[in-house]
């Protein structure tokens, strides 16, 4: 008997679903790796809605079929739950998806994934589940929705509910940024972000047939994406256009000016090549700790002025000083969670000291290579604060030799010479900070702190 016909982009979603679960791999990733490449546009399109918006709804779609399964969620075996959410957002979500289809590749799934005793459950609680869809008053606002109608005296729990949010997480948030910043996090992360490019050559832009761009919202060099896709051109290919956010872009735009310039926690090289351009003269030494990391740095690494080292940023191996660091450091990666939905449901508190201990070594590393009047860029894509001002300011505390430059002094600089398009700079700061903020300004979210040794 062959296979059972399950669709190539369902197929696809639930792979990927098992690997993000069970290897702990990122969705974006693993959909942009070449085990993929041969799905049509169209199929890898659907997989992508499909992986993504399960990992964004996954406490949302468990809540959901908790209501109609016989038995607990959290006790199924994963591939059964898999292919339960995977049916559940399609029969929530996807209002163009027949829901006989979702129901049957979901049973069809447990079947290939040897669990063939399970597929009379599944079926079961899916077509209770559509059903109650097709019902239920509740399920027309569809949670996409939903939480944006939450007004400002929502309580923890009725936001992480609707918003699909750990609730130990939003608790932070609100704590942190009030209730209506923290509502509009949420809800920029359950929608799909918008596509930023930087552009290397402004030549490029007329060999992008088929591609849409409208200017970007803080950079003179940035674009975002409309319609079409880039990722098909020769520019993009040649490294002449490359996708990347915009809080991200000016993060190595603030690094600034310099002769010899490290990037110590370099890969995957994005940040590092927004160094090379902007300073072509410069030596720039791009360092990853695992060599198989630096090895695609190398091979992605276009600029002719990067040099590529495996080394471990907490232990630097040059004897030579840098007048400009960027220390990228590694972090829970909460400002992201639009592009990587999958570290809401891993994310621990614990794991924010353990990262923070990690932080402050390769800080503090990372300023032993600097000279008098040399500067340092310490950056996150954390909204957290054990990894952005307690780092900075901890290290600080144990040495007299560095000052805090304050951010606004370098995006005034990056105005005057037109990088910055942006007017109005004032909600980027938060003191002497950089503070991106998503779902309130156009882009991840990302601290910034900028060091300097005294002279």
């Amino acid at each position: 008997m062959g296979k059972m016909p399950v669709s190539p982009a369902r197929a696809a979603a639930f792979e990927i679903l098992l690997k993000v679960e069970r290897e702990h791999s990122y969705a974006n990733e693993l959909l942009h790796s070449p085990r993929f490449s041969n799905l049509s546009r169209a199929d890898h399109g659907l997989a992508t809605e499909l992986v993504m918006g399960v990992l964004r709804w996954q406490s949302w779609l468990d809540w959901h079929l908790a209501r109609v399964s016989s038995q607990k969620v959290e006790r199924l075996d994963t591939e059964v739950l898999l292919a339960l959410r995977l049916a559940a957002y399609q029969l929530m979500f996807l209002s163009r998806v027949p829901a006989r289809a979702a129901i049957f590749e979901s049973v069809e799934l447990v079947k290939t994934a040897r669990k063939r005793s399970a597929a009379t459950f599944v079926n079961a609680v899916l077509r209770k589940l559509a059903n109650k869809a097709a019902t239920d008053a509740d399920s027309a606002k569809i949670g996409h929705n939903a939480f944006l109608e939450i007004d400002q005296s929502a309580d923890v729990h009725t936001l992480a509910h609707a918003a699909a949010h750990p609730e130990w997480l939003v608790a932070r948030w609100i704590a942190r940024y009030g209730v209506e910043t923290a509502r509009q996090m949420c809800a920029h992360d359950q929608h799909v972000p918008v596509t930023s490019i930087r552009v290397y050559d402004e030549n490029a832009l007329s060999e992008l047939a088929g591609v849409e761009l409208r200017p970007g919202h803080l950079l003179s060099t940035a674009r975002t994406l409309l319609s079409g896709h880039i990722t098909e051109s020769g520019a993009y290919r040649d490294g002449r256009v490359a996708v990347q956010d915009e809080g991200s872009q000016l993060i190595g735009c603030l690094v600034g000016r310099g002769e010899r310039i490290l990037d110590c926690c370099a890969a995957p090289g994005s940040k590092t090549a927004v160094l090379a351009s902007r300073n072509p003269g410069a030596t720039v030494i791009a360092a990853d700790i695992h060599p198989h990391r630096a090895r695609i740095l190398r091979e992605l690494t276009r600029s002719p002025n990067v040099h590529v080292v495996a080394a471990d940023a907490r232990q630097l191996p040059f004897t030579l000083s840098f007048d400009r660091i960027l220390a990228d450091v590694p972090c829970s990666g909460t400002g992201t969670l639009g592009r990587n939905p999958e570290i809401k449901w891993r994310l621990q508190i614990n794991d924010l000291i353990d990262l923070q201990a990690r932080q402050i070594a390769i800080l503090r590393s990372a300023l032993a290579q600097l000279p008098p009047g040399g500067r340092l860029v310490y950056s996150t894509c954390s909204m957290e604060s054990e990894e952005n001002e307690t780092v900075v300011e901890a290290v600080l505390d144990d040495s007299s030799d560095f000052k805090i430059i304050a951010s606004r002094q370098e995006l005034e600089n990056l105005q005057r010479s037109g990088e910055l398009t942006i007017r109005e700079i004032e909600d980027l700061f938060a003191g002497p900070y950089l503070r991106t903020i998503p779902g309130i300004h156009p882009c991840d979210g990302f601290f910034a702190a900028i060091l300097e040794r005294k002279t």
